[in-house]
């Protein structure tokens, strides 16, 4: 097979994200594999060239990967004639100048979520990648979950009937950072600095929504700092300026009501970190992060509330696994090949940058609607 290479500026990769999951796990993971495979017999093949602010950092992830391409000048880099993928994973304040740079230099962009701080950011970024004619899209990994992918299975497959509602609990406890390292980056937790509960997930749980079931177009909420101080990766105490709760209730297309309830503090007791409810006229689901499990209505029990005596049905009894049926790859990976075979191809790629505006634009209402304590309708895209 002849081999293609394409120059990926990976900004960002210094972070955990970054370097795990898109520049381990998704790009040198199709390296390790021989390179991506696309439709006309060729191999696309991986050429990162990593950027950042810290030498040190950048040459330790070089030498640790066998790597030579590293720089702390992002400009330079943008001008190369080799490079024509630019991957942001910055912190969310940083974003917009950087992705909006790499557009004006020409390069194809793929970039974490969410887009921008707010949704004018993010639609002047979706209409400036639109002018330029290049490749863009934003990281939606969530619905490459294999849970979530048997979901969209059973969805397709008309299981659930007329679907109903959808309830998702997500988080964990993240330490304060006294006694206990915190298990995430203390930026997350400033509001001037990108942090927020509802910035970072609201984005997501568009997409997933969009993906399953439909477009939301109401939303009312509730976002709260639960754990107003905590501690730095130094040790330094700071005010937690940032939400760390968000609780909303979407209203879809076709009337299904989704509740997400999302937290970094509650302690887990379910599943998985994330778990999924769908329950339709002709059955339900759960989905977490790999498993799913199915109850049609055929074999609903029937339950009678009688608070003086113990349960006489088993709950989960009746709940079949939803087999895996196919091989489920890392979902970050996943999601390159598709953006990659895009840039190389054409291939579709609907997770482009007004799907991200759309994110963004939840947030921002839901985080309105939470202020002014009252339901607000999505505007249509601007």
């Amino acid at each position: 097979m002849t081999r293609r290479s394409v120059g990926i500026l990976l900004n960002g990769v210094t972070g955990r994200m970054g370097y795990r999951q898109h520049l381990v796990r998704s790009l040198l993971a199709i390296r390790a594999d021989g390179g991506l495979p696309l439709s006309d017999g060729t191999l696309l093949w991986p050429e990162p060239v990593l950027v950042g602010r810290n030498e040190r950092k950048l040459a330790d992830i070089a030498e640790r990967h066998g790597l030579s391409d590293w720089t702390t000048d992002l400009h330079a880099a943008l001008a190369r004639d080799d490079v024509s993928v630019y991957f942001d994973s910055l912190t969310t304040q940083r974003r917009e100048k950087a992705v909006s740079a790499a557009i004006e230099a020409g390069k194809h962009v793929y970039s974490e979520k969410p887009l921008a701080m707010d949704h004018a950011g993010a639609l002047a970024l979706t209409r400036a990648a639109a002018a330029a004619g290049v490749c863009n899209g934003v990281v939606s990994d969530k619905i490459f979950l294999p849970g979530l992918r048997k979901l969209k299975r059973l969805v397709d497959g008309g299981f659930f009937g007329r679907v109903l509602s959808v309830r998702c609990e997500f988080g964990y406890w993240v330490f304060e950072g006294d006694w206990q390292p915190a298990q995430r980056p203390s930026w997350n937790y400033r509001r001037e600095d990108g942090g927020g509960m509802a910035l970072d997930m609201f984005p997501h749980w568009n997409y997933v929504l969009e993906h399953l079931f439909g477009r939301v177009r109401a939303v009312q909420a509730m976002i709260t700092t639960h754990v107003p101080r905590r501690w730095d990766e130094e040790g330094a105490e700071y005010a937690a300026t940032a939400d760390d709760a968000a609780y909303a209730i979407f209203e879809l297309d076709g009337g299904v009501v989704a509740q997400f309830n999302s937290s970094w503090c509650v302690r887990v007791y379910r599943d998985d970190l994330v778990q999924f409810q769908v329950d339709g006229t002709h059955g339900s689901a759960v989905a977490g992060l790999r498993h799913c499990r199915a109850q049609s209505r055929a074999v609903t029990p029937k339950p009678v509330w009688d608070p003086d005596l113990p349960p006489g049905v088993d709950q989960r009894g009746d709940w079949a696994e939803v087999p895996d049926n196919e091989a489920f790859d890392n979902g970050f990976r996943v999601q390159w090949e598709a953006f990659l075979r895009h840039v190389a191809t054409g291939d579709p790629f609907p997770w482009d940058f007004a799907s991200a505006a759309r994110g963004v634009r939840l947030a921002e209402v839901g985080m309105r609607a939470a202020r002014e304590g009252r339901r607000l309708e999505i505007p249509e895209p601007g």
